[in-house]
């Protein structure tokens, strides 16, 4: 147990039991408690393997590389479609995580597995994600932005293209696009300040 954690789990008002039995079942798996997105973050060899966090209505052991694993019992879920790499396990009581104690150690060594064979999961390119039109007509528009654009990080790139077309409306895309002109042409992602 790793002292610098433990203020997670004793400020756990939601999920308390489930975090405190999750943490005991992955710390058996031998791997190092680290705190990481503000969430206990479990390691092997620095490389991250399984992370425990909770919301509204479940809370998760999220398997990082868990579109890697075999998942016999059919228990992975893909948090959304956006999701390439990680698949969570989620709980909703202490008693389903206790059921499944066998079963949460079999992934997380099977995970250990995939991360010690090097194995990587096949990302989407950039190239295959929409470009949405409203996005599409300023880049045809502006050579400077298009080179902006493409002087990106992929994942930068990503990031802009999926939020630009996952809105649902063409005013909502454009009015999205615009607010981000700026930062792509000053080379920034749109988290970075």
């Amino acid at each position: 147990m790793n002292p610098k954690v433990d203020f997670y789990f004793i400020k756990a008002k939601k999920w308390k039991k489930e975090f405190e039995t999750l943490r005991s079942i992955v710390l058996d798996c031998q791997l190092t408690e680290e705190l990481k997105w503000g969430n206990p973050c479990y390691t092997f060899e620095r490389k991250n393997i399984v992370l425990i966090h909770g919301f509204k209505d479940y809370c998760a052991l999220l398997l990082f590389k868990g579109a890697l694993l075999k998942d016999p019992k059919g228990i992975l879920v893909q948090q959304t479609e956006n999701v390439q790499s990680a698949r969570q396990i989620r709980f909703t009581n202490v008693q389903e995580i206790i059921k499944l104690k066998a079963t949460l150690k079999s992934y997380i060594y099977e995970a250990v597995k995939v991360e010690e064979a090097g194995l990587k999961v096949d990302f989407k390119k950039t190239s295959d994600f929409e470009v949405p039109e409203e996005f599409q007509s300023k880049l045809d528009k502006s050579r400077a932005l298009k080179n902006a654009f493409s002087s990106l990080t992929p994942g930068r790139q990503r990031a802009y293209l999926f939020y630009f077309s996952s809105a649902k409306q063409s005013k909502t895309r454009a009015a999205r696009v615009e607010k981000y002109m700026d930062q792509i042409m000053d080379g920034r992602g749109m988290d970075d300040e």
